[in-house]
């Protein structure tokens, strides 16, 4: 067997590995591996006094966000590939990176005068002055003496 039909076989199924490897790890982590933990803790007469904590939950799901962008990125190369008219099997379409074409920044024509900003006018409460009389109330807070 030739290296070129290695090359070619590794190049073309990468991809549908990563998706199938993806599928299987979840499948494991989330359904086999719950339920296998259940049975061996009623066969051995264990009490379930810990429950299954998925593997790839540990450090905050960094697996699933990685295989996210990776499985994404792939998806989205493979589209690029099918646009440009790369066919799925013989020879493979290298990643070659074009960037975009430059945007060309037009000037607006005018721009309106901003409106100067007025800051309010604060005045100040007005606060009645106390008056000696017995129906007025006392600067202490209490009632008015009856």
């Amino acid at each position: 067997m030739s290296s070129s039909k290695k090359e070619d076989w590794m190049n073309s199924k990468w991809r549908p590995m990563m998706g199938w490897m993806y599928m299987f790890v979840c499948f494991f982590d989330f359904v086999l591996a719950p339920i296998l933990w259940s049975l061996t803790q009623a066969i051995f007469h264990g009490g379930v006094n810990v429950q299954w904590q998925p593997l790839t939950l540990q450090g905050a799901g960094l697996f699933h966000i990685s295989m996210g962008a990776v499985l994404g990125i792939a998806a989205y190369g493979r589209t690029q590939e099918k646009l440009n008219g790369a066919s799925t099997t013989g020879t493979s379409v290298g990643t070659t990176y074009t960037p975009p074409a430059p945007i060309q920044a037009t000037t607006p024509t005018s721009f309106s005068t901003p409106t100067p900003v007025v800051a309010p006018t604060i005045t100040p409460p007005v606060v009645p002055t106390p008056t000696n009389s017995k129906s007025a109330v006392p600067m202490s807070g209490g009632f008015p003496p009856l």
